[in-house]
């Protein structure tokens, strides 16, 4: 029994199936620091839970409510979706189609009465272009790592979010003590202004030296009444974040303004080249990088033929007349011969689509080491600062209680106490900035090395 041509057509093509076009994509080895430059201080900490070093139920409330109802966040889930209906679409292709159809006519004459007639007919259609060239599989793979792209955005967008808020919530802790200082201040400012009246009254002093009093605690009321307008600008911030009702946000914030929080110290004992698994930027870029890689293979596949295997079969029946079965199948060759230079510039395209992602890529890295570097040494920083502004804080303290105490026994004028009260209160607000400043670059630094993010490449979300 001899074969139809076709058959060894497709024989041979099918032994052609295997190839691909375009390179197999590999990630680049990037030149990296063996360690950080920074000294550090701290203890070692697991940074999947960070927020609850804080120890702190406000922090903790705010964060799950943001993580709850974040529109940035569902952005990011829709572009997941988004990057997965792409990814089905791209494997789809690898799979033959198959359509039906079914029909039924009536026909007849309307001059000359012939009678009608009635046609039924069915059929099944299949068409199968064979991914000779590894088209359709490199489609199917840069989808997929577009996918794997967008996963890792959306825990980039995550990180920044809980960053974002947790870093709103140390200013407003800040901000509310700062206006309790600056109003203490005013209080003591107008205690001495209005001294400073009654001496220039009784002719001991200048009246000038009146008018400047009154202007400093006009001065320090404008600066307290300020303070307290940004307190208030942060609880709104803090509502666009979380997507609390007002009245219970101020209810969460109302649990503790004394004090700032105080978490542990944190020590980065990783080295720079880990941080290729701890951020979910840099991942979406090497895995951008791997999607536009795939997709110069898609562009160069172009240039060679293309094999469409499709067939038919079908049921005719018309009334008088004996049913018929048509079929048909056969392979159809696609070769472009001439396409203006088209195809060259897609490729050429791609190719520059890849430089580009490539570029992005690096900048990615060398930023998350540069934000890691400077985040240490601002802690570093501030530990050395901090110590000395407590420092600082605790004389002035124990000057403002000496000069109380001697005010009591008659040996200092009220006017030296409220001196020594101002001079306290400004070290205290210097040392309480150094400490916002502190735990501002400590979650910088959470953020810098990725939120404890870690993930396996090639897994998808």
């Amino acid at each position: 029994m001899a074969l139809h041509p076709s058959v060894f057509f497709l024989a041979g093509t099918l032994l052609l199936a295997g190839c691909a076009s375009g390179p197999d994509y590999k990630q680049p080895v990037l030149p990296l620091p063996s360690n950080w430059q920074t000294p550090q201080s701290g203890k070692l900490a697991d940074l999947s839970n960070w927020w609850a070093r804080f120890d702190d139920p406000a922090l903790d409330a705010l964060l799950q409510a943001a993580q709850q109802d974040s529109p940035t966040l569902a952005k990011a889930t829709a572009a997941i979706e988004k990057a997965r209906a792409s990814r089905s679409t791209a494997e789809a292709s690898l799979w033959p189609s198959l359509n039906a159809s079914a029909g039924a006519t009536t026909s007849g004459s309307l001059k000359n009465d012939t009678g009608t007639g009635r046609t039924a007919s069915s059929g099944l259609d299949t068409s199968w272009e064979l991914d000779l060239f590894g088209k359709t599989r490199r489609a199917t793979e840069s989808a997929s790592a577009l996918l794997q792209a967008r996963e890792a955005d959306w825990h980039d967008a995550r990180v920044s979010l809980a960053a974002e808020v947790a870093g709103d919530y140390v200013d407003y802790r800040a901000c509310r003590i700062k206006q309790a200082y600056y109003e203490e201040q005013a209080q003591s400012q107008a205690k001495t202004s209005a001294l400073t009246r009654l001496s220039a009254k009784a002719g001991f002093t200048a009246d000038a030296n009146a008018r400047l009093a009154e202007a400093s605690t006009a001065s320090t009321r404008s600066t307290a009444l300020s303070q307290k307008a940004e307190c208030e600008v942060l609880v709104k911030t803090l509502v666009a974040l979380t997507g609390m009702e007002e009245p219970a946000l101020r209810q969460t914030l109302a649990r503790d303004v004394t004090s700032l929080p105080q978490p542990e110290g944190l020590q980065v004992t990783s080295v720079p080249a880990n941080l290729l698994r701890q951020r979910p930027d840099i991942v979406s870029a090497e895995r951008e990088l791997a999607s536009t890689s795939a997709l110069i293979s898609v562009a160069e596949a172009a240039r060679w033929p293309s094999i469409t295997l499709s067939g038919s079969i079908g049921l005719s029946a018309t009334r008088g007349a004996s049913t018929t079965a048509p079929w048909s199948f056969g392979p159809a060759l696609n070769l472009p011969i001439f396409d203006g230079g088209s195809i060259a510039a897609n490729i050429k395209s791609a190719k520059a689509d890849y430089d580009s992602a490539q570029a992005t890529y690096r900048q990615t890295v060398r930023d998350a080491v540069k934000e890691v570097e400077q985040a240490l040494v601002r802690l570093d920083s501030m530990a050395q600062r901090e110590a000395e502004a407590r420092k600082s804080a605790e004389g002035y303290r124990a000057y403002l209680t000496a000069t109380e105490t001697n005010w009591h026994a008659g040996g200092a004028s009220l006017l030296d106490l409220e001196t020594a009260r101002r001079s306290a209160i400004s070290a205290e607000v210097s040392l309480l900035e150094l400490q916002q400043n502190r735990l501002t670059y400590w979650i910088a630094l959470y953020k810098a090395v990725g939120g404890g993010w870690q993930t396996t490449q090639g897994e998808t979300k």
